[in-house]
């Protein structure tokens, strides 16, 4: 039956709309709209067209399972449809029904026998089914062969059962080599490898089961059914780090694998529909709680536990309105997350932790606080924290006391909110003080840490300084223990820095900055000391190098910095922000307050107090230090610290990365230098996650390389255009006319390279952006938006933009090309002639716009 009227008029319109949306990249948009004109269409043929059409955009949003959907209901109106049917086997070929796939192409042939996309893709999809199939074939052999070696308990060739397991997580990577290894039994046979005790045993089904849960969500919950959270959290609880992260890895994988089948109806790579998994996700998380405060659970595990939460609880979107799991966490598991954090090795009947443990804790509780939306929300997490820290320190036991102060330092490195408003609490404060006379060292450890956290907040620093400084002088000079001098030394480093860089605020006497940095830098490079000590005296340097006097002797002195550099490769990531920070402080890329003359003088006037910049902090030492730091190997470093997964690595940690970077880049003849050592490659995750600030940092880093480098070198196979999105986060309005500027003349450059290039810069919603600036009144931006403009019309979508009606963009071209900037004027000829030699029809258009 046809359709007249109204509803045919607009499901014409959407058909059309939803055209122009799939040839400019948009496919959602290309998809509501498709949807929107079946649903008003009541002929059988338009829908079938329709369907076709979805289906392709399905295909491009790699959606194979609604694009064999699609194809079929087309295929259903009119079986010979070889649009239809040439997609539907794509969307099959991927979804690894390779026989089904091959009948569709037959039948395409059958239809357009000369057509040569269609005789290409039988011969490149024969190929593929006779490869799948005699990987089949041997993979069954293979499989029983492999479990055969690793579990024949007479096997006493040790390089065999290697390889085999080897060979194991390789097939398990694949699809076709997991569902076979699934299929033959292999739960209960990796299972058996878990049990053996034997570490490489271990290891191996670990990594295998990684595999097989990895993005396949019926695969994941039989595992998880098969082998059960118990068995699983023991594994992750044993005291072998390698084997705790596996395990670690394999739950990660699993919880993805079925929080996705939570935001959609998830189909299994085999295309069965699962149960709903929420049940399960509750159960991981609970489990994960659960072992942070048992007792068998080693540090590693326990670590581990920590990670899995940081990494599944908290929202991944503000846009998410469900914070349901972050309340759910707090209400069952914050005291147990405090009491990790509290917890000292030292104290009999103590949690096993290490420093990177508490440093999980602290990026756990930051996280968890952060992902609150009210005031309600957030006073109840301080009472917690408060009824649980009181709870501790209001008995008559000594080391409850320190264990509640250890507390008190974790909330000050997380959520400072709540750790101020623990400090607060009675007695707190002053016992800190106390126990750093105290002849325990433990004592003295905790209480030293304690006023190092405490000293930056503003409500308690004056008291710190009144009475601290004394106590932590005399802890320094007296005590013969280096492990708490050092941290006495942190103590009076971040006192001694509350200046800043303001010159004319220093705390202590001249040269006694130069004295404990000297200090520090001789314990950072004594390796006789643990490095989990010698990571404090980057701590102290931290504070410290904001005198520009000690930035200057530490970058001369070359053992200091390769033990830095060292420390921030190695496996101990709670160094990583202070070896940020004393970079950003060194190449002086923090955020410096620009004060307008006018109030200069108003100020003197006023007789306020006026920041002074130290002699060495002008432009030209910066420069110098910043050559040396590279000359020294500090991109390596950086490159190392960004490739680290670790909760040390956080949001505030990658926006300092960002900003040493920028720095870095700075001047172009360091750029290939920096690229050169994986500068580029590193930069692509920073300015894609963080913080808004480190995101724009290491967009502008980008964009800097960008411009004077080749790209394609730069940037080599697919990485390139994953460049394209953080250059086009500088074109917004928020950004600085730099880093406007800067943008363009990166994505002129992008634009120049390649058809898809251009249409990902299109994808990104760039072009209308790129138009805005060509009206922009600083000459310099206005020249580079047409100089991008000239290279972007090469593209059909945007030769469509010029030949629409009424559009006054061929106008604008003419008028610049009779500038007087050459650069202009060159920029708009260029565009015209490009225009003109694609689209004939606009040179008629030129006329009527001149006339």
């Amino acid at each position: 039956m046809g359709e007249s009227g109204p509803d045919k008029a607009n499901s014409e319109t959407l058909k059309e709309e939803g055209n122009k949306h799939f040839k400019a990249g948009d496919y959602e948009a290309a998809i509501t709209c498709y949807t929107k004109a079946i649903h008003l269409s009541n002929d059988k043929i338009v829908k079938a067209v329709l369907h076709r059409n979805r289906s392709a955009c399905h295909l491009k949003l790699d959606d194979y399972v609604k694009a064999e959907e699609d194809a079929s209901k087309a295929i259903e109106v009119d079986g010979g449809d070889v649009k239809a049917l040439f997609r539907r086997s794509q969307a099959l070929e991927k979804l690894g029904r390779l026989d089904q796939a091959i009948l569709d192409l037959q039948r395409c042939l059958t239809l357009e026998p000369k057509n040569k996309v269609f005789q290409e893709a039988v011969r490149n999809l024969g190929i593929h089914a006779q490869e799948k199939a005699r990987i089949m074939l041997s993979t069954d052999s293979r499989v029983d062969q492999m479990f055969q070696i690793l579990l024949d308990p007479e096997e006493k060739d040790a390089e065999k059962q290697q390889k085999a397991a080897q060979n194991l997580i390789v097939l398990a990577r694949e699809d076709a080599g997991a569902e076979k290894i699934f299929q033959s039994d292999g739960i209960r046979l990796l299972l058996r490898m878990l049990e053996t005790k034997k570490s490489d045993m271990i290891l191996a089904a670990l990594r295998a089961l990684v595999g097989l849960c990895t993005g396949h969500q019926s695969r994941s919950m039989a595992i998880l059914s098969a082998i059960g959270m118990d068995k699983l959290c023991s594994v992750m609880a044993l005291d072998d780090e390698a084997i705790s992260v596996a395990a670690c890895s394999v739950l990660h994988a699993m919880f993805d694998s079925l929080k996705e089948g939570m935001k959609r109806d998830f189909r299994g790579k085999e295309a069965a529909i699962v149960l709903d998994p929420s049940r399960h996700i509750k159960s991981m998380v609970h489990h994960f709680l659960e072992m942070l405060t048992q007792s068998g659970v080693s540090s590693h595990g326990r670590e581990n536990a920590l990670n899995m939460l940081i990494k599944v609880v908290p929202r991944q979107s503000f846009r998410d309105p469900d914070n349901g799991m972050t309340l759910s966490v707090i209400d069952q598991g914050l005291k147990k997350i405090l009491e990790v954090g509290g917890a000292l090795v030292e104290v009999p009947r103590s949690l096993s932790v290490t420093e990177s443990t508490r440093m999980s804790a602290s990026v756990l509780l930051n996280k968890l606080f952060s992902d609150l939306k009210c005031d309600a929300e957030r006073e109840n997490f301080h009472k917690l924290c408060e009824d649980y820290v009181r709870s501790l320190f209001e008995g008559n036991d000594v080391d409850g006391k320190l264990h509640a102060i250890q507390t008190v330092s974790c909330l000050l490195q997380g959520p400072s909110d709540a750790g101020n408003r623990t400090l607060e609490l009675t007695g707190i404060m002053d016992s800190i003080i106390s126990l750093c006379a105290s002849e325990r060292e433990i004592d003295q450890q905790v209480a030293v840490e304690a006023l190092i956290h405490a000293a930056g907040k503003a409500k308690r620093a004056s008291f710190i300084t009144a009475n601290g400084v004394t106590l932590l002088k005399d802890i320094y000079k007296k005590n013969e223990n280096d492990a708490i001098r050092i941290r006495a030394l942190v103590g009076l480093c971040k006192l001694g820095s509350a200046g800043g860089t303001d010159f004319s605020m220093k705390q202590f006497a001249e040269g006694s900055t130069n004295k404990l940095a000297k200090q520090c830098r001789k314990w950072l490079c004594n390796e006789t000391i643990q490095p989990s000590t010698r990571r404090w005296a980057v701590e102290g340097l931290a504070y410290l190098t904001f005198d520009a006097d000690v930035k200057e002797e530490f970058v001369e002195d070359k053992a200091a910095l390769q033990a830095m550099f060292t420390l921030a490769k190695s496996q101990d990531k709670t160094v990583l922000f202070a070896v940020a920070s004393t970079l950003v402080n060194c190449t002086n890329s923090y955020d410096k307050e620009e004060i307008e003359p006018q109030m200069l003088e108003l100020a003197k006037y006023a007789k306020q107090h006026i920041p002074e910049e130290h002699p060495k902090d002008k432009k030209e030492f910066v420069e110098t230090r910043v050559h040396k730091l590279l000359a020294a190997g500090v991109v390596s470093a950086l490159v190392c610290m960004v490739k680290n997964e670790s909760p040390a690595l956080t949001d505030s940690s990658k926006e300092l990365i960002s900003r040493v970077f920028l720095a870095l880049v700075d001047k172009s003849e360091e750029r290939g230098n920096v690229v050169a050592q994986g500068g580029g490659k590193a930069l692509i995750p920073l300015a894609l996650e963080g913080t808004d600030v480190g995101k724009t940092k290491a967009a502008q880093a980008l964009a800097k390389i960008t411009i004077t480098s080749n790209p394609e070198i730069a940037f080599p196979g697919e990485r390139i255009y994953e460049v394209v999105r953080p250059l086009v986060s500088l074109l917004h309005l928020d950004r600085t006319g730099l880093q406007n500027f800067e943008a363009l003349m990166a994505l002129t450059n992008l634009a120049g390279i390649s058809e898809r290039l251009r249409s990902k810069i299109i994808k990104e919603k760039a072009v209308p952006m790129i138009e805005g600036y060509m009206f922009e009144e600083h000459e310099m931006i206005r020249v580079s938006a047409t100089e991008c403009m000239c290279n972007m019309a090469i593209s059909k979508e945007v030769q469509d933009l010029f030949l629409a009606e009424g559009s006054d963009r061929l106008k604008l071209m003419v008028l610049y090309s009779g500038e007087d900037d050459e650069r202009l004027r060159c920029a708009a000829s260029g565009a015209l002639a490009m225009l003109t030699s694609l689209q004939p029809k606009l040179c008629t258009r030129i006329t009527q716009v001149v006339s």
